[in-house]
């Protein structure tokens, strides 16, 4: 064991944050701290580091170990480039680096006890070095500069004129390089780009010692953790697995406490109503009764009610109107900025009802396309079309569509003046704005909060066609889910930018990926374009200077000239996607009619016995009708068991 928390609790103005969490984390451990927005996460990870006082309970961490600690902070000030920032992280091997070079210049100048002297010094130097992997430091600081997404053309960029979300990044690289037993990290996952994420899934995987994370993202934590630490309501619960099998068992524990939950609701309503009887006799002997049922009630330890997470925030989409069925076609598009070309003579058509993410890099141009659909940025050459019948809502990551002057209230009712003062709180609570947060200035809200109010907005505009651009960012887990929810069951159509690899699992039906100034688009799922474009790379399918159109029974190669023709190109000799996914659907549905299957024989064999056992009373033994109706039911039950037999063993097959 390298960490133990025992009994910590926290509280913040009397309302409390942490009550008696225990938790313990065992060397090479991947551990996440998960729960909604506000629920303690930061706090907990800072009484773990020592920075924050626990007001009971203790932390305990093996003697000798080193914490690495990465935290939700951009005011950090930067002397250098991003590469010399990043070589300082571990001055000790750069200092005893140029001490070897300095003892290796003096070598020659010396000779017979002294040089031998100066050898053996030398040569412990070198051996402290080699302990600190000195010899690979420069090349573990260039793989984690290129890991996180910096480039070639980053090099002479001055670290601390860098943006908010490149020095976070920065950081990281610096929490990372200095190698601690336990490296704790606070949404590590922020600001990386889709290569970034999955270089440090692998270098997290592989990291030689502890390592603790704060994420809302999901997709890292099933291909990253081993240990799900939720706090929820105050209350910290350790569960093992990654978050999928955390999500089971976490649903199976709700429902038991759920269960729990009513049970004893019930038992109280049972228990006030007799007492309310007893009372209600108004004798000597039944009020005292009353008094010891009261007295009995009262020491009944209260279950809490489990969070309702479904039921906390309120996302209905709905559209106003149908779209016709070309919602959106852009043809031969170009976009540069400052001569550096984002796309150029790309192609795109989006019917209606698709619900389609554009994922790709930093920097390739996603939110720019979006904005150009929007009529916010104006293409170089090329045309956009938007369709008969089709109404836009957008969706800005920055909020820009919100003023921060006004109140939450001013907001809504400015946006839509109809709606009356109840319609405006029944909306704004749907979304966890209730009594007086609904006067709060905008500009004063947290990123989390201008993202609820901007889903308001969204949900009110009853568009046929959502432009949503990073839609699940400082969004808790479950307001994502919450999310994915609204939008699959959405009738309208959805073009969105996101890193959220999850969340595109769950909802997009069709991806189109920004790269190398060109668009290539996946029928398919986040799975299937994992899977396909890593399929095509291995072939060399992509052309260099094409748009590709990826679909289930092959790819199609569309050059960039107007005139150009479609050329089918079979695909690799790999089993396809879709008909894994049919096969995949077959087999589930085969396991629940082998189920059913099961469960109807074993309710008939019950019922069997049974009625075996009626044939033997004495009231029907001689009660020559009963007794015929009791067998005739035998008889049928038999035959359906020998057709149920069949059946079983038909599906076991």
């Amino acid at each position: 064991m390298i960490l133990s928390a025992s009994e910590i609790s926290k509280s913040y103005n009397e309302v409390p944050v942490l009550r008696n969490a225990s938790f313990h984390i065992e060397e090479h451990d991947r551990a996440a701290i998960v729960g909604p927005n506000g629920c303690g996460k930061t706090t907990l990870i800072r009484i773990l580091v020592g920075q924050l006082s626990a007001d009971e309970g203790s932390v305990a961490i093996a003697r000798d170990t080193t914490i690495g600690y990465l935290e939700q902070d951009v005011s950090t000030k930067f002397n250098g480039t991003i590469m010399e920032v990043l070589m300082s992280t571990r001055q000790d091997i750069l200092d005893i680096e140029a001490q070897i070079n300095r003892m290796n210049a003096e070598t020659d100048t010396l000779a017979g006890e002294a040089l031998n002297k100066h050898i053996d010094a030398l040569t412990s130097v070198r051996e402290k070095y080699e302990s600190l992997d000195g010899y690979s430091y420069r090349s573990r600081v260039t793989g984690i500069y290129k890991g996180l997404g910096f480039t070639d053309s980053d090099d002479s960029k001055t670290a601390d004129t860098l943006s908010g979300g490149e020095k976070m990044r920065l950081k990281l690289g610096m929490t990372l390089l200095s190698s601690p037993d336990i490296l704790i990290m606070d949404e590590p996952t922020n600001h990386l780009d889709m290569n970034s994420l999955a270089w440090l899934e692998g270098y997290l995987r592989s990291y030689p010692g502890t390592v603790i994370v704060v994420s809302h993202d999901r997709y890292f934590l099933d291909r990253v953790v081993n240990k799900i630490i939720e706090i929820d309501m105050g209350e910290v619960t350790l569960f093992t697995g990654n978050y999928s099998d955390y999500a089971v068992k976490k649903e199976i524990v709700r429902t038991e406490r759920m269960n729990a939950y009513i049970k004893q609701q019930d038992n109280i309503r049972h228990q006030e109503e007799v007492i309310r009887k007893l009372q209600s006799f108004n004798r000597e002997k039944s009020i005292r009764r009353a008094e010891s049922r009261k007295k009995m009630l009262n020491k009944i330890e209260r279950i809490e009610k489990p969070r309702e997470y479904n039921s906390d925030m309120k996302i209905v989409l709905e559209p106003c109107i149908e779209s016709g069925k070309d919602v959106l076609s852009i043809q031969h598009l170009s976009k540069s900025f400052g001569g550096r070309t984002l796309f150029k003579d790309q192609s795109i058509e989006i019917k209606r009802g698709e619900h389609v993410a554009i994922i790709g890099d930093n920097g390739t141009g996603k939110t720019t396309l979006l904005k150009m659909i929007n009529g916010l940025e104006l293409p170089d050459e090329g045309v956009i079309e938007i369709g008969t019948k089709v109404h836009i809502a957008y969706y800005d990551q920055e909020h820009h569509v919100l003023n921060d002057d006004k109140t939450l209230f001013q907001e809504i009712s400015d946006t839509y003046p109809k709606m009356t003062e109840t319609e405006i709180r029944n909306t704004l609570a749907a979304f966890l704005f209730t009594g007086d947060d609904v006067f709060k200035l905008i500009g004063s809200l947290s990123g989390g909060e201008k993202g609820r109010l901007s889903l308001a907005k969204l949900m009110l505009s009853e568009a046929n066609l959502l432009i949503l651009d990073e839609p699940t960012n400082h969004l808790d887990i479950t307001s994502r889910e919450i999310l994915e929810d609204a939008i699959n069951h959405y009738t309208g159509t959805v073009l969105y930018v996101s890193h959220d690899r999850y969340f595109i699992d769950r909802t997009a039906e069709r991806i189109i990926e920004l790269a190398g100034c060109e668009f290539t688009i996946y029928e398919g799922d986040y799975t299937y374009y994992t899977y396909k474009s890593a399929e095509l790379k291995e072939a060399n399918i992509v052309p260099s200077s094409a748009q590709v159109h990826v679909g289930t029974h092959g790819t199609i190669p569309i050059t960039a000239s107007a005139d150009s023709q479609a050329v089918v190109v079979a695909p690799s000799g790999a089993a396809d996607y879709q008909e894994q996914k049919r096969l995949a659907a077959e087999k589930r549905k085969r396991e629940n009619e082998l189920k059913k299957c099961e469960d109807e024989i074993e309710r008939l064999e019950t019922e069997n016995s049974d009625l075996e056992q009626q044939m033997t009373l004495p009231e029907i033994a001689t009660n020559s009708v009963k007794l015929q109706e009791v067998a005739d039911k035998l008889d049928a039950n038999n035959n359906r068991l020998t057709e149920l037999m069949e059946l079983w063993e038909k599906l076991s097959e």
